[in-house]
């Protein structure tokens, strides 16, 4: 229980960081953790009791299988979120995903709307985020809740084996090894998308030579996996501790 509980906050903790830089909007977008060795997960519930994601304490993180079936009471009123199969999906399909984000990035959707990619403009000013465009970002190309199970996979069809997915005229869908690395691949995708926001408004913007693409897909030691879905350690870890105390998450 112990265990569950200090999960529970990590779950809650990355839901504050991303609602305080300002990630998604309202009361909408989820954060998830699979239960070592269990079909069942941690996550962002929804309900008349939550606060939203900038508010989320560890008592408004449910436990789910993967099927999206409430396992337990539901304190306080507090329900599955209706976009469960984003999770319980990617979950069955990618048994190294550890963590599942899904939230409502404005500026990374409105590439999705305008059927923009998000370039490689820059290299040694953010390797980590970069590296996200030259591994490929898909688009889930519907605009639709992902209230079903048929929809839910659907996006793990589109998403494949990537870090990091757009939902077009949606928001976007992080997956990775644990809760911190999957919260940094989305602030870092936002980098991304800020920076090619940006550098449109000012001209006709370049991607970086192949050479210097090259040489940041080869860059060592960016991510670093704990087992079972533990903390990062190295560049990430010092990386998710800046933004915890950026946010006084």
């Amino acid at each position: 229980m112990a265990d569950l509980a200090a999960l529970s906050e990590r779950v809650a903790r990355a839901c504050r960081v991303l609602g305080r830089l300002d990630l998604t909007h309202a009361a909408l977008g989820h954060v998830s953790a699979r239960i070592p060795g269990e079909p069942r997960m941690l996550i962002r519930a929804r309900g008349p009791s939550e606060l939203g994601v900038r508010y989320t304490g560890a008592e408004q993180v449910i436990e789910v299988d993967f099927e999206g079936n409430l396992v337990g009471p539901g304190a306080d009123g507090l329900t599955v979120p209706q976009e469960i199969f984003i999770h319980s999906e990617i979950y069955k399909a990618r048994p190294d995903v550890f963590s599942v984000i899904h939230i409502h990035p404005p500026t990374s959707m409105l590439f999705t709307i305008c059927c923009k990619p998000l370039r490689p403009l820059y290299g040694a000013f953010d390797p980590s985020s970069v590296r996200l465009a030259l591994d490929g970002i898909p688009t889930y190309e519907r605009s639709v809740l992902i209230n079903t199970k048929a929809r839910g996979e659907e996006l793990v069809r589109a998403m494949e084996n990537k870090k990091v997915c757009l939902m077009r005229g949606h928001g976007v869908t992080t997956a990775a090894a644990s809760v911190e690395q999957a919260a940094l691949y989305m602030i870092q995708l936002n980098q991304l998308a800020d920076v090619n926001y940006r550098a449109a408004l000012l001209g006709e913007p370049s991607d970086i030579s192949d050479e210097d693409q090259a040489e940041i897909r080869a860059i060592k030691g960016l991510e670093s996996r704990s087992p079972n879905g533990g903390p990062p350690g190295g560049g990430e870890a010092a990386n998710w501790r800046y933004y915890c105390e950026l946010t006084n998450a």
